[in-house]
């Protein structure tokens, strides 16, 4: 409101001094009088004026035209000028809507129009950390990994997308199945982004393919460090990583130190199975029994398994199938309900030939669970409580095409693994797996029926023809072996 007013005021003041100038020279009776090499001019009062006003009007256009031409020999000679912030503004824009172009065909799947765009946009944008990624992206999307591999590669020499260049080569290597360059690729990416994510999970895993475990531990120290993976995850992992690397120590043949790790990754993980074991045989070694005996009945706690039954038998290796039988109840006291209670139970009741008893550990499983190893346990049980052959037979008949029970299975891609390990060999999932029934029917178990401490006496012919010979199922076991 006030500035308008002052700018009518303003206006008005203009006008009348304007108004106020004509009118005095209109009055004014003097006259201009030029005069050069006697060449002379008279103008009257507004004739001067309109001729000053010309003058200037002149000396501004002679002015913009040699600052033109200034600018015209500038931009010849390279030089920042009006002329090509306006060419370079031009081509910003077309490299611009070109690169969105580009973007907007590979969202489309468009792969050979991106790749035109992407070329199309460099010509005009000259800014490769933009263009290339688009142009590696429409390479792999086209199938060149020719041309994905040559943009990755320019992509390096940027430090600001180096790390997309060896991302994208070592994801390229990755399927190739070139894991031997992919896991250098990976260190290299790793120390550039030491909190990426992705290239930590990559990382892990490729370690713990090769086998490099004191590697892998540190990569998953820095996950832990990063937030990016909970203490208990941590924790666990970590003990899954000592304990091969306890193996490998123990491979090595320093088996003091790779007792003390085995130790070291039971504390972290104690409910860690294949640990628990180690760790338990590393205390046998020591020539402490106690130690193992608890190692052994936390992990119990925690889930019974077969492992842990052998360890925990290995403590007093020499003694009676009755004194066994005793000494176990400091496991299977724990946990009287679960199914692996009642299988330990009825074998080492079948050791002690107290088949009655072994019977009755083993109660309704051969019905309600009918797995191989229940079903071989029951003909264990006819066997020795004098049943008739056809029984026997009749048995482990059944317990050819019955359940294998709970293995190590892999979480991702249920492949079935004899023993545990902490990388699935199929799928390379790193402690994916874990003790329990796989979801299809899978051949001979590795702790199945052969925890069986006993060998069935041979069939008749009849029953050779049928392919129990090929099954196995019950063979000698350290764990409730009789004594001499």
């Amino acid at each position: 409101m006030i500035w308008s007013l002052v700018k009518i005021l303003l206006f008005v003041a203009v006008v009348a001094g304007l108004t106020l100038g004509a009118g005095y020279l209109a009055q004014s009776g003097g006259d201009i009088r030029i005069a050069v090499q006697g060449w002379e001019v008279t103008l009257g009062p507004v004739q001067g004026v309109i001729a000053a006003v010309l003058l200037l009007v002149l000396v501004w256009l002679v002015l913009r035209l040699v600052g033109l031409l200034v600018a015209v020999v500038r931009f010849l000679n390279g030089d920042e000028t009006a002329l090509t912030r306006y060419f370079d503004r031009n081509r910003e824009r077309k490299g611009f809507d070109a690169l969105a172009e580009g973007m907007v065909a590979l969202a489309s799947g468009e792969a050979k129009l991106a790749l035109s765009k992407a070329s199309r946009a460099e010509r005009f944008l000259r800014r490769p950390h933009l263009t290339n990624l688009l142009a590696a992206q429409a390479a792999e999307l086209a199938g060149d990994t020719r041309k994905a591999t040559e943009v990755y590669k320019r992509l390096l020499s940027d430090s600001r997308t180096r790390f997309v260049g060896v991302r994208g080569i070592l994801k390229q290597k990755l399927a190739e199945g070139d894991t031997e360059t992919a896991l250098k690729l990976a260190e290299k990416a790793f120390a550039l982004k030491p909190r990426h994510e992705e290239m930590q999970d990559t990382l892990l895993q490729l370690q713990a393919g090769a086998g490099d475990w004191k590697g892998a531990r540190g990569t998953l120290g820095a996950k832990r460090q990063s937030g990016s993976l909970p203490r208990d995850v941590h924790r666990r992992r970590d003990a899954v990583l000592a304990l091969q690397e306890a193996k490998v120590i123990l491979d090595d043949g320093s088996s003091i130190e790779a007792r003390e790790a085995a130790i070291a990754a039971n504390r972290q993980s104690p409910d860690l199975i294949p640990a628990a074991a180690m760790a338990a045989r590393s205390y046998i070694a020591q020539g402490n029994p106690r130690h193992a005996a608890r190692v052994l009945r936390k992990a119990w706690e925690a889930m019974p398994h077969p492992d842990l039954a052998a360890a925990f038998a290995e403590i007093v290796p020499d003694e009676t199938p009755v004194e066994r039988l005793k000494r176990f109840r400091f496991l299977t006291d724990i946990r009287p309900n679960d199914e692996e209670t009642h299988l330990l139970l009825a074998e080492l009741n079948i050791a002690a030939e107290d088949f009655a008893a072994a019977r009755r550990a083993l109660g309704e499983l051969p019905q309600t669970h009918p797995t191989a190893r229940a079903l071989a346990l029951m003909a264990a049980i006819e066997r020795g409580e004098g049943s008739d052959d056809a029984v026997v037979r009749g048995w482990l008949t059944r317990a050819l095409t019955a359940s294998r029970g709970p293995q190590w299975v892999c979480d991702t891609c249920n492949t079935v693994h004899a023993e545990w390990a902490p990388v699935c060999d199929h799928c390379g999932g790193f402690d994916t797996l874990s003790w329990r029934e796989p979801p299809q029917p899978v051949g001979h178990s590795a702790t199945g029926a052969e925890m069986l401490p006993l060998i069935v006496g041979t069939p008749s012919p009849q029953a050779a023809a049928t392919p129990v010979e090929d099954a196995e199922l019950v063979e000698e076991n350290p764990v409730t072996q009789p004594a001499d």
